[in-house]
């Protein structure tokens, strides 16, 4: 994905916070379809980006502030990224502005995301007393082997399977890395993967994941790369791949993609986020 005009949005600017609603604070940020440039008619994935946010505060009618935390689902097939600095400085225009209920706030954040994104946002708002516990991502670790490491960009060469073994198999790292394309921000993620097909070699699998250290994209493009460049090196018949982002500034985000239409993501919360 080219990035040449990032630099003319909220995210290449100084920030200005406004504390009044402000929906104009939201920039999209077109998705790319590297699916098409190799090759596939249309996205070879189902999915969905998870966002959760840890600072939403609006008034209530008599100016009292009220806090929660919320729970976003953009569909992968929407037209639009919605830009994670814009997100944070649109929730952040809720600050001083009065609503009469929760569900007001709701109905408002559901129109606003949407129309950005181009297609139906799901918000979900929970108050702090709501429930929350840590899991863990399933199947084995890939963290320990022994394994020398050369390469800090994407390095789909490195991925490898055995056609002559098929297994299903749920396999997860805590070591991506990625960088925000403009600021160079670090992106701490965790990432599970689970697929039925050809033996994944792990070795590779893992000099692969680490191969982002360096790289500079958003979540959701690098986790659709991913994804993709198991797909064509490795050659499974099914494929999840979902990654679990650390927050910055209140907000994570976390993509899930599936040749699995049928299944949803559930939004599990691991112990560093």
């Amino acid at each position: 994905m080219s990035h040449d005009n990032l630099h003319h949005t909220p995210l290449g600017r100084d920030t200005e916070y406004v504390s009044q609603y402000d929906p104009s604070q939201l920039c999209p940020i077109p998705r790319a379809n590297n699916w098409q440039d190799r090759g596939y008619d249309g996205a070879p994935f189902d999915g969905v980006d998870i966002w959760n946010a840890y600072e939403v505060s609006w008034l209530n009618a008599k100016g009292l502030p009220q806090v929660a935390v919320a729970e976003f689902r953009v569909p992968c097939d929407t037209p639009h990224i919605i830009e994670s600095k814009s997100f944070k400085l649109y929730l952040n225009s809720y600050n001083l502005t009065r609503f009469d209920n929760p569900e007001q706030v709701q109905q408002q954040m559901v129109k606003d995301l949407s129309a950005c994104a181009g297609g139906e946002v799901e918000v979900a708002i929970h108050d702090l007393d709501h429930p929350a516990s840590f899991t863990c991502l399933g199947g084995e670790c890939l963290d320990h082997q022994d394994i020398e490491i050369e390469h800090y960009q994407p390095a789909p060469q490195l991925l490898q399977s055995q056609p002559e073994t098929e297994v299903s198999e749920q396999l997860y790292s805590h070591l991506l890395k990625s960088n925000c394309p403009v600021t160079g921000q670090p992106d701490w993620a965790s990432i599970e993967i689970h697929y039925h097909g050809p033996v994944i070699d792990r070795a590779g699998l893992l000099q692969y994941l680490v191969s982002y250290r360096e790289h500079g994209d958003f979540h959701e493009q690098c986790v659709e790369q991913i994804f993709m460049d198991l797909l064509q090196q490795c050659k499974p018949t099914e494929l999840t791949v979902y990654a679990r982002y650390v927050r910055r500034g209140g907000l994570d985000i976390n993509p899930y993609r599936s040749t699995d239409r049928s299944t949803g993501a559930e939004n599990k919360r691991l112990v560093r986020q």
